[in-house]
């Protein structure tokens, strides 16, 4: 055989279609360790979150993984939501190259979550037109300052099909790590789960005992925070890209903007989900 041409690997070759040997086994992970270091990449197909020792795949990271074993999804929908609530739970079958079938995720979404059911109001004047039960103040912490944040409630059928999308990621995602059994190097959905409750898994909720001191304004931090937005508005992905390639000097200029550029990434996602569909039909 030619020294230039890579071997077929076993892990990909035999899976699916019968008991994989201890060598086939070793193949698989060092495969699996291999396209985590040699083609993914951290923020983009997965990510880090602070507190946590093993890295939590995204989307992206699942679809090179699937790739990668020659995997194909086949999900399944099941709308389970009550009084106006719009909540999907997606089986998502994951299948050989030969069409076996390997095993199933599952995942759900409701537009009752936090991140779907409220959103920042626009402006002032969007909150004073929005009915007081249809508004809310949400407190939160950071950098052991408390901010309030006015928020208006999102019509369900505004967030439907970003629900439904969610479900499915979440139910490829669980499928991807049972079917490759890769639990032992990523997690899941804990970036999908509100901050606080993040804090609390992650055991951050003690404050720091000296809170890092807000930037002041600067041609500099305005300049970081106009570029930092302009990434934000490209939506989830990209702004996790983008960040993680930022200057460490840049992200301290804007980090206690975090919660904003979120919210705007999240915006973002709804309407890039929109004009893909309209684009589709």
């Amino acid at each position: 055989m030619s020294a230039n041409i890579v071997a077929f690997q076993p892990a990909v070759e035999n899976y699916g279609s019968r008991s994989l040997t201890a060598a086939d086994v070793r193949a698989q992970v060092n495969l699996m360790q291999d396209v985590m270091q040699e083609v993914m990449k951290k923020d983009t197909h997965y990510g880090v979150i602070p507190g946590t020792k093993q890295p939590s795949l995204y989307k992206a990271g699942a679809e090179k993984i699937m790739s990668t074993f020659r995997l194909s999804a086949d999900p399944e929908v099941e709308q389970v939501g009550v009084d106006g609530e719009v909540h999907y739970r997606v089986k998502v079958r994951i299948m050989s190259a030969g069409g076996l079938f390997l095993g199933a995720g599952i995942g759900e979404c409701s537009s009752n979550e936090e991140k779907y059911a409220w959103r920042a109001a626009l402006c002032d004047e969007e909150w004073d037109d929005t009915p007081e039960n249809r508004r809310r103040i949400k407190y939160s912490k950071w950098q052991g300052k408390v901010e309030k944040k006015k928020q208006i409630r999102t019509n369900p059928a505004d967030v439907s099909n970003t629900v439904l999308k969610m479900a499915k990621k979440r139910g490829l995602i669980d499928g991807v790590l049972t079917v490759t059994a890769a639990s032992d190097l990523f997690t899941q959905d804990i970036e999908d789960l509100p901050e606080d409750v993040v804090a609390e898994i992650v055991g951050q909720q003690r404050p720091p005992k000296y809170a890092a001191p807000t930037p002041q304004d600067s041609p500099e931090r305005d300049s970081a925070l106009t570029e930092a937005r302009a990434a934000a508005a490209k939506g989830t992905e990209h702004f996790r890209a983008f960040w993680g390639a930022w200057p460490k000097e840049s992200r301290a200029l804007v980090t206690d903007r975090m919660a904003e550029f979120k919210a705007s990434a999240e915006s973002a996602d709804v309407m890039l989900e929109e004009v893909s569909d309209a684009a589709a039909q």
